[in-house]
């Protein structure tokens, strides 16, 4: 019993050459790559930092504080 292949053996053979000829980090290969290891984590930090910010404004000039 022979299974049919998963994927067509040239559109593998294409995909092992993009990969291997590509002058770019291991991380960054792929098409859509630099939107999850670039854009997302540098958006949580912004909005992180915002968060602190606001916290440590609201803090010293004692906005929203509970009675």
């Amino acid at each position: 019993m022979s299974e049919p292949p998963f994927r067509a053996r040239e559109k593998i053979l294409e995909k092992q050459k993009y990969f291997q000829h590509i002058q770019k980090h291991t991380y960054l290969k792929g098409p859509y790559d630099k939107v999850t290891s670039v854009a997302i984590p540098i958006a949580l930090a912004a909005s992180s930092l915002y968060m602190i910010g606001r916290g440590i404004y609201n803090m010293s000039h004692g906005i929203g504080k509970k009675e």
